[in-house]
């Protein structure tokens, strides 16, 4: 081949390696309860950790936070929310499962049986892998509660461990946020973990006039530590996720 064809041909395999075929584009689902769900301003600056966890991705991940207060598996899926997601799932999106906090307490109308709840969480990764989807389970978040010798509770033992059992039996992803969000608070210990939650003196913020002590829900600083948290095990279950997860910019 003569010179001048070989540097055309050359070229032309330069230029075009340069153009990289763009990754398809995929959609997170997060279907859980308040801990993760998205907040209306007048609950501000009460945040679900699926808010600040939302941004962490590239143009080609949408985040569908389809998290609600107050649901368990079994009102999730009775009011439908479960079936709108499931109807939209596509190949090769994700469906990152929390529930428990609602499951577990026999006084709410949410209560959801130990046994409904594995069931339900079995129904979750099976229709979700029936769509070639990739269901991830999450143990649920801690609440802020320490003994008296500054030790964190954990107050979610046994529906924590069912969740644990169910991804064993599936073979499903684990992120256990259970234990990993209890040595968060631990590290910041019975005080300063405060400054993770929903607490407010009176009149510090106008949408709690009479202050508010919750030690369920996070502020923006708590959701964004949590979030931190799910992006870590990301990376460290080595799912495809990662990524897309945006690379910080080079100085």
């Amino acid at each position: 081949m003569p010179y001048p064809f070989r540097f055309s041909a050359l070229l032309l395999l330069v230029v075009l390696g340069s153009f990289t075929t763009p990754p398809v584009k995929i959609t997170v689902y997060l279907i859980g309860d308040s801990t993760m769900s998205i907040k209306q301003v007048k609950a501000y600056p009460e945040t679900g950790w699926g808010m600040p966890f939302a941004y962490f991705f590239d143009e080609s991940v949408t985040v569908d936070n389809r998290a609600q207060n107050g649901r368990s598996t079994r009102t999730f899926i009775e009011e439908n929310r479960w079936q709108s997601v499931v109807g939209n799932l596509k190949e090769g999106d994700y469906v990152f499962i929390q529930f428990g906090h609602n499951d577990e307490v026999k006084s709410k109308k949410s209560y959801t049986t130990e046994d409904e709840f594995q069931k339900n969480l079995n129904r979750f990764i099976r229709e979700s892998r029936s769509k070639k989807a990739i269901p991830v389970l999450l143990t649920p978040v801690a609440r802020r509660q320490f003994d008296t010798a500054g030790k964190i509770e954990d107050t979610h033992t046994v529906y924590a461990e069912l969740t644990r059992s169910v991804a064993r039996s599936t073979n499903a992803p684990l992120i256990d946020m259970s234990r990993q969000s209890m040595d968060v608070l631990q590290t910041f210990g019975p005080e300063t973990s405060r400054l993770l939650f929903l607490q407010l003196a009176p009149g510090e913020h106008p949408n709690y006039p009479d202050g508010k002590e919750d030690n369920t829900h996070f502020n923006e600083l708590g959701a964004r530590k949590m979030a931190e948290l799910v992006l870590s095990n990301i990376k460290s279950l080595q799912l495809d996720l990662a990524n897309r997860i945006v690379k910080p910019q080079s100085k």
